[in-house]
C-alpha cells in the first residue's frame, strides 16, 4: 500500500471523529479556573474507586482545569466470563494442554466472552446523552473511547476533575471516585477519565539522549574526541585508569542487519538471510505515522545490505494526519517517528521477507487500544510488536484490568503480543518506588528486556551483558590532567525495565523458573531479552519531521539507536522467522518460552560478566566524554537462570525454533 493510501472506512471514521470533537468543544461551558463542586451521585449509582489514578492526591494537586478543556475518556466493560476467558487463553497457549494451539477466531471469542451488545449499546447511549463524543469503538465491544469537556465529565460521573503534577507533566484526573447509573454498573469494569494514559511513550534511547548543547558563551572544548566503532574493539580510546586498564573499546556506531542476523543465529556470521520470515506478517503499533516511512526504509535497506520493500510488503492503517490528537502530551508525531522507523527497520533487517503491517493510533492513549483492536478483531497478524509503555504501573487499577482483557483476546486467538519492558530500570527515579512498566507487566504479553551486545570483526557473537548504563564523565583537573568527575561506575543513566508487579498475580508458567524470593507470588518481567543498549545499538535511517503541524521532513540521515524499543521488534522478527521455517503459529509465547527454557533451551543465559565491561563515548551534542559501564541496571540484576533484566535469557533463533517446535 502506498505511504499515503488509507482505508476509506477509516478515513470516514476519522472525519466523523473531527466533527465529534469540535461538537464537544462547542458544548463546553465558558472557560473558568474555578472548579464547581461535583454533583452528588444519584442515590442509585455505582462508584468506581479503582478508577482514580494513584498520582491523583492532595500532595500533587496543582489547581483546577478550565471547564471547557476536552479530555479523552475510556470505559471498559466486563467480560461475560472472565474466568472462562483466562482458561481459554491459558489452554490454547500452554504446551501439554488438550486445547494447545486450538485458537479461537475473532468472532468465536466475541460471541463467547465479549460484553453483550445490549450492555455496550446502553453504555454508548448513556455517554451520548451526557454530551460526550464517541471517538472509537472496537468490534469486540471491550471498551468505548470518548471525549468530553471537564464540565461534562464532572456532571456525568459525579466527580471533580483537577490538575495534578506527575512525571514532569500537568495531568487532569478525578479527585474522587467516578460513578455511573446503577443500571449500567454491572456491565462496566472501569472508567478512565484521567490523562495518565497520554504519558505512554516510545521506549527508545540514543547515545546522545539527555545531552544538552553547551551555552554559546561556552563552546565545546572536549578533553577527547572518541570515534565510534563498526564492531566491538575496532577502535579504542585511552582514558584515565579504570578496572585495571587505560584502554577501552569505543561505542558502536550502530550494528547492521548482517551483524545482528549472525549474532542471533538467523544467518552465518557477517551475512544476510534475505528470505528469513517469508510467508509471515508482523504487525507494529505506535502512535501517529511517519510520512516518509517507505521511502526511508528503502533508502536504509539499500545502504544496509537487505532487499528493499517489495510491492505490498509494507501496509499501514493510519488516521488522517489532520486528526492526530493530544500531540503535546503524547510527545508529538516527531517524537514517535523515530520509534516507527526503528520498529519497521528492525523487523525488516531481521526478517527481510516478512510482510509488515503498521497500525497507528490517533494519539498515545485510547488510540493505541483502537489500533490493537483493529488487528485483533480481524486477526490481521499473529505477531504484534509494541515498543511503548507507561511509567511503571501508575495507572488506575480498573484501567490495568480493562487493558488485560484486550491481551486475553489476543492470547485466545493465537496472537502473540510483544511489549518492550522499558528503559528506566526499576522506575525509582521517576516514581519514588520500584515498579515494572505496564503493559509489559501483564501476564498475557511477552515482555522483552534488554542486553548490551558485542559483535566481532567477522560478525561473530562475542558476549552479552544486561543492559544497564552507568556513566562517569571524563574531565580535566586543575593541572590539565584527565580524571573522572566522580567515583565509578557513575550515576545510572538508563537500562532495561523489569521487576515484580504490584498488581498481577504470578502466572503458572513462571512458577519454578522465577525465584520465589523475587516473585513473592506476583508476575515478574521481562520474559526474554535482546539487544537494547544504544552504545552497542542499531543503525536506522530516516528523514526527521521538522514541523509537527504539517509533517514537513528534513534530509535523510542515519542514527545509532537502542532501548527495549529495539529489543522488542528484534524478538518479534525472530519469532516470525521461526514460524516461517516451522510452519507453526506460536501465539502467546510465554508458556512455551518457559517450558523450553526449563528443558535446557538454546537461549543465552545472560549472567554478570567476569570482568567489568565498559566503552568510551564522546557526545556529538555536548562534547562530553564518558566511560560507559555496562550491566549496572538500577536495583535490577542479571543472575544465572531467570533475572529481572533479561528474563530467561537472550533470544536466539535456535531458541525461537524450540518454542515453535512445542506446537
Amino acid at each position: 500500500m502506498p505511504e499515503h493510501q488509507r482505508s476509506p472506512r477509516l478515513s470516514l471514521r476519522v472525519f466523523a471523529l473531527a466533527a465529534a470533537v469540535t461538537c464537544v468543544a462547542g458544548l463546553g461551558t465558558a472557560a473558568s479556573a474555578v472548579a464547581s463542586p461535583p454533583s452528588p451521585p444519584p442515590s442509585h449509582s455505582k462508584a468506581y474507586p479503582g478508577s482514580v489514578p494513584p498520582w491523583a492526591g492532595s500532595r500533587t494537586k496543582t489547581g483546577n482545569p478550565l471547564s471547557n478543556t476536552t479530555v479523552e475518556g475510556e470505559i471498559y466493560l466486563n467480560l461475560r466470563n472472565l474466568a472462562g476467558a483466562k482458561a481459554t487463553a491459558d489452554g490454547v497457549s500452554t504446551p501439554g494442554s488438550a486445547s494447545y494451539g486450538q485458537y479461537l477466531t475473532p468472532q468465536q471469542w466475541i460471541d463467547t466472552y465479549a460484553p453483550t451488545q445490549a450492555s455496550f449499546d446502553a453504555t454508548v447511549n448513556w455517554l451520548k446523552s451526557q454530551g460526550m463524543a464517541i471517538t472509537g469503538t472496537p468490534q469486540s465491544r471491550l471498551y468505548v473511547v470518548f471525549r468530553g469537556t471537564v464540565a461534562q465529565i464532572n456532571a456525568a460521573f459525579s466527580t471533580s476533575e483537577q490538575n495534578y503534577s506527575f512525571d514532569g507533566q500537568t495531568l487532569i484526573g478525578p479527585a474522587s471516585a467516578p460513578s455511573v447509573p446503577a443500571e449500567l454498573g454491572d456491565a462496566i469494569q472501569g472508567i478512565s477519565i484521567d490523562q495518565g494514559k497520554l504519558l505512554t511513550h516510545p521506549t527508545n534511547a540514543t547515545p546522545n539522549s539527555g545531552e544538552a548543547a553547551p551555552a554559546a558563551s561556552k563552546p565545546i572544548q572536549p578533553p577527547l574526541n572518541v570515534p565510534c566503532s563498526d564492531y566491538w574493539g575496532q577502535k579504542t580510546a585511552t582514558l584515565p585508569e579504570a578496572y585495571g586498564t587505560t584502554s577501552f573499546p569505543t561505542n558502536i556506531c550502530g550494528y547492521t542487519p548482517a551483524q545482528l542476523q549472525g549474532a542471533y543465529g538467523i544467518s552465518p556470521a557477517g551475512t544476510v538471510n534475505a528470505t528469513a520470515g517469508a510467508g509471515q506478517k508482523v504487525a507494529i503499533i505506535d502512535a501517529y505515522a511517519s510520512p516518509t516511512i517507505v521511502q526511508d526504509t528503502n533508502t536504509w535497506s539499500a545502504a544496509s545490505g537487505v532487499p528493499q520493500l517489495a510491492a505490498d510488503q509494507y501496509q499501514q492503517i493510519v488516521p488522517d494526519s489532520r486528526m492526530f490528537l493530544d500531540k503535546a502530551l503524547c510527545q508529538e508525531p516527531s517524537g514517535w517517528q523515530g520509534e516507527q522507523t526503528l520498529d519497521v527497520e528492525a523487523v525488516h533487517g531481521m526478517a527481510p521477507a516478512a510482510n509488515i503491517l503498521y497500525v497507528g493510533g490517533n494519539n498515545c492513549g485510547g488510540g493505541l487500544d483502537l489500533a490493537m483492536s483493529t488487528i485483533l478483531d480481524s486477526h490481521l497478524a499473529n505477531i504484534v510488536s509494541n515498543s511503548y509503555g507507561n511509567t511503571g504501573e501508575a495507572l488506575p487499577a480498573n484501567t490495568l484490568m480493562g487493558e488485560q482483557n484486550i491481551h486475553l483476546q489476543a492470547a485466545a486467538e493465537g496472537i502473540g503480543l510483544y511489549f518492550s519492558s522499558g528503559d528506566s530500570g526499576d522506575e525509582v527515579a521517576n516514581l519514588g518506588y520500584a515498579s515494572p512498566d505496564f503493559a509489559a507487566s501483564s501476564p498475557y504479553v511477552t515482555a522483552v528486556g534488554g542486553t548490551s551486545l558485542a559483535v566481532g570483526q567477522d560478525g561473530s557473537y562475542l558476549f552479552e551483558t544486561g543492559w544497564g548504563t552507568a556513566r562517569q564523565r571524563v574531565v580535566q583537573d586543575s593541572t590539565g590532567q584527565l580524571v573522572y568527575a566522580g567515583s565509578l561506575p557513575g550515576p545510572f543513566r538508563f537500562g532495561a525495565g523489569g521487576g515484580t508487579s504490584a498488581v498481577f498475580a504470578q502466572p503458572a508458567y513462571q512458577v519454578g523458573t522465577v525465584p520465589a524470593s523475587l516473585a513473592q507470588g506476583h508476575r515478574v518481567s521481562p520474559d526474554v531479552s535482546s539487544l537494547a543498549d544504544p552504545y552497542t545499538g542499531y543503525r536506522i535511517g530516516y528523514s526527521p519531521i521538522t514541523n509537527d503541524n504539517v509533517l514537513k521532513t528534513g534530509s535523510f540521515g542515519f542514527e545509532g539507536i537502542g532501548g527495549t524499543s529495539l529489543a522488542c521488534p528484534l524478538t518479534a522478527a525472530q519469532m516470525a522467522v521461526a514460524q516461517g521455517s516451522s510452519g507453526k503459529v506460536i501465539g502467546f509465547a510465554n508458556p512455551a518460552i518457559y517450558t523450553a527454557a526449563a528443558a535446557g533451551g538454546a537461549q543465552r543465559d545472560v549472567v554478570p560478566p567476569a570482568h567489568e565491561k565498559a566503552v568510551a563515548f564522546s557526545s556529538t551534542v555536548s562534547g562530553n566524554t564518558y566511560l560507559v559501564g555496562m550491566n549496572h541496571d538500577s536495583s535490577l540484576f542479571t543472575a544465572p537462570g531467570y533475572d529481572d533484566v533479561t528474563g530467561v535469557g537472550s533470544m536466539t533463533e535456535g531458541f525461537a525454533q524450540q518454542v515453535a517446535a512445542l506446537h
